[in-house]
């Protein structure tokens, strides 16, 4: 490199980091709804192709069309849900209430007196070894410090409910432009990609196969475990069901236990009031009913369809939580089969120069 040359490079190198690095800054609180819109105008690619021949070739038509179908699929059902959940919340919160007042509980450690936790509590002691006095100031600990901590951030609570709705407006915003311009934007980033043609369509084939793939998987499987979940407990009597079953598809995410965490303690809770029958039902409905169905779906969405093994989706979810947020969930394993996609071209490069033959072959 001749002095004369040197400059130039090192100054564009420079601009363009420095650049980078401010647009990044500038797009950097508004990565999560930009993520959020990328991911649904990918996934509505296919009904947003077939919409606008219907619509006079009209992009702009079709775009608008559906950001308002997302807008009302997302708020219709939300808000129904939203208000069910309030209100088996608040029937929670009575009967949490009324147990106060009857069993005379005024203090954490008066909760004790309720029948129900003292013979789970005698129950517990009978099969670990620790004494009823040790378990009992083990979970007030425990009840105190999530209180403690919930407390300190109920203001950010609110903030971040406010935020989040401004970030689903912002979200419905960038939808309608990436389902307008989107395959203009999407060939674009293709073109400056420094790779032969036909590699850059195994790649792009590859990553969508991978995000259709965990969307599905993820979205789907959690969905359907809660939904069994809500309506065992709506089977066997016990409260709130829509509540519990939305949080057994949360917890459908968690590696190990899984919904376990919900529909165990109401198997415990029916075995304690007698109710074997309801509790032998619940345990089978979980351990073989939910379980297969997670068993089925997730291998089926994820490894049938991405040709991508477990291990790595399940790396790309928990760091792509830890990373990025709910949007890692769908992030996080598509990084990481672009990454092992990367690896594969590779190796596929030297196989090529050494005049060995492919592992494909």
């Amino acid at each position: 490199m001749t002095q004369s040359s040197f400059y130039p490079r090192f100054f564009g190198v420079v601009s363009l980091v420095a650049l980078g690095y401010a647009l990044f800054r500038i797009f950097e609180p508004f990565f999560s709804p930009i993520l959020w819109a990328v991911l649904l105008a990918f996934l509505l690619h296919p009904v947003n192709t077939r919409l606008r021949p219907r619509l006079r070739g009209s992009p702009g038509a079709a775009a608008g069309l559906l950001t308002l179908v997302v807008m009302l699929g997302l708020a219709v059902p939300a808000t129904l849900l939203a208000i069910v959940f309030a209100g088996q919340a608040s029937d929670l919160a009575a009967r949490a209430s009324a147990a106060a007042t009857r069993y005379q509980i005024v203090g954490p450690s008066d909760v004790f007196r309720i029948p129900l936790l003292q013979d789970a509590l005698r129950w517990i002691e009978g099969r670990v070894p620790m004494t009823a006095p040790q378990i009992q100031d083990w979970i007030l600990g425990s009840i105190k410090r999530v209180l403690g901590h919930l407390a300190a951030s109920g203001g950010a609570i609110f903030v971040g409910a406010l935020g989040m709705f401004a970030s689903l407006i912002l979200m419905l915003f960038l939808l309608f432009f990436f389902l307008r311009d989107g395959d203009a934007i999407a060939l674009r980033l293709v073109r400056i990609v420094p790779m032969a043609d036909e590699r850059k369509g195994r790649l792009v084939e590859h990553l969508a196969a991978v995000t259709k793939a965990v969307v599905f998987g993820i979205l789907v499987t959690a969905m359907v475990q809660g939904v069994l979940v809500g309506i065992a407990f709506g089977l066997v009597g016990l409260p709130s069901p829509v509540v519990f079953g939305a949080v057994a598809a949360a917890c459908s995410l968690l590696p190990i236990g899984g919904t376990a965490f919900v529909w165990g303690p109401g198997a415990i809770a029916l075995a304690v009031q007698g109710r074997w029958g309801a509790a032998t039902f619940l345990v089978a409905w979980g351990a073989i009913l939910v379980s297969t169905i997670d068993n089925l779906l997730r291998p089926l969405f994820i490894s049938g369809r991405a040709q991508i093994s477990t291990l790595p989706v399940f790396f790309g979810v928990l760091g792509g939580l830890a990373a990025f947020g709910p949007i890692g969930m769908f992030l996080g394993p598509v990084l990481v089969a672009l990454a092992l996609a990367l690896m594969r071209f590779v190796e596929e490069s030297q196989e090529r120069e050494t005049g060995s033959p492919s592992a494909d072959q």
